[in-house]
């Protein structure tokens, strides 16, 4: 099925800010590669900007977003115009931050975090979205990971930062609790704030505290956000292939028809030292050309309606909603 696909999540910035001699051509290096994409009909790409929570974070998060906007000057992606998106010309891109140690590293102080964010919003333009944390802990809050730590004191002025400046919250990465401070502190200052769930699949299909529980899942659908399924094996099922379809299913069986999009993951995987995640994706998703098959497969059960809110009318909705 040839339809427009958006995607909320791919790690092309950190291979490219990582790896000696990448390039965002070679689709034998990372799933998310231009060819991939252009053979999947992608025609939006939210391109994270990720890091881990140690010292040179905020570096290499400006270093990625120095890449994005290289990427835009040099026409290989084009800046994603919600308001007046067409289907034609280069693929379109918006960035993200994955794990708020790129704005803040542990010791940073908020005028750095602040100028941080500055900085980094010159070089993208706006923001998809920015997550708290990562699988880990942070000076901000608990990342999927950890028990019993939730949103601190810092998360909560970050909290402020993003909702004065109506960046969406992204809650793939938070553990339970962080994701119910957030929530908690968005409803005590700004209730309309944007929540989202990026890349995030389905606890009630695959076990995993990576995944979110229905409540969390409904919560999000009704704050009128979008979630994007995650395609990593990991997070599916890591034996039944066709549990992606199951994911994407349920989340229009819990009353997220409006919500339901992709959000991939694809990242660069060859120096992965954990060898029982290999391969990471099932052949039916393992790179970006796959999505019209995928498509084809849900057509057994969902209307052509739904397959376009699927595959980009959700997300496309949600971004004109917030760059009005």
């Amino acid at each position: 099925m040839h339809l427009p696909i958006f995607d909320l999540h791919c790690d092309l910035l950190s291979y490219l800010a990582k790896i000696p001699g990448a390039s965002p051509s070679n689709e034998n290096d990372i799933a998310c590669a231009l060819p991939w994409l252009r053979k999947g009909n992608v025609h939006l790409q939210v391109l994270a900007i990720y890091t881990d929570v140690r010292p040179g974070s905020m570096d290499l998060a400006l270093k990625q977003a120095e890449i994005f906007q290289s990427l835009i000057d040099e026409e290989a992606f084009s800046a994603f115009q919600a308001q007046s998106w067409k289907s034609s010309g280069p693929i379109a891109a918006l960035a993200s931050i994955e794990n708020a140690a790129g704005l803040g590293e542990e010791n940073s102080s908020w005028e750095a975090i602040e100028l941080q964010l500055d900085e980094i919003l010159s070089k993208v333009g706006r923001l998809a979205y920015v997550s708290l944390t990562h699988h880990t802990e942070n000076r901000f809050g608990g990342g999927n990971y950890t028990e019993g730590i939730g949103l601190k004191d810092d998360g909560r002025r970050l909290l402020d930062l993003l909702i004065e400046r109506n960046i969406p919250i992204d809650l793939s990465h938070s553990s339970d609790l962080l994701a119910e401070g957030i929530l908690n502190h968005i409803d005590q200052h700004q209730p309309q704030s944007p929540i989202i769930a990026s890349h995030s699949n389905y606890r009630a299909i695959w076990n995993h505290v990576r995944n979110l529980s229905d409540e969390f899942a409904q919560e999000i659908i009704r704050r009128k956000g979008i979630i994007g399924v995650n395609f990593l094996r990991a997070f599916l099922d890591n034996d039944v292939p066709e549990r992606l379809f199951e994911h994407i299913l349920h989340g229009f069986q819990i009353g997220g028809e409006n919500a339901q999009s992709f959000g991939a993951d694809y990242f660069y995987t060859q120096d992965f030292p954990d060898k029982s995640r290999h391969p990471f994706y099932f052949p039916l998703a393992e790179n970006a050309s796959k999505y019209p098959e995928i498509l084809d497969v849900l057509a057994e059960n969902l209307s052509a309606e739904q397959l376009e809110k699927l595959a980009y009318k959700n997300v496309l909705h949600f971004y004109q909603n917030l760059f009005s």
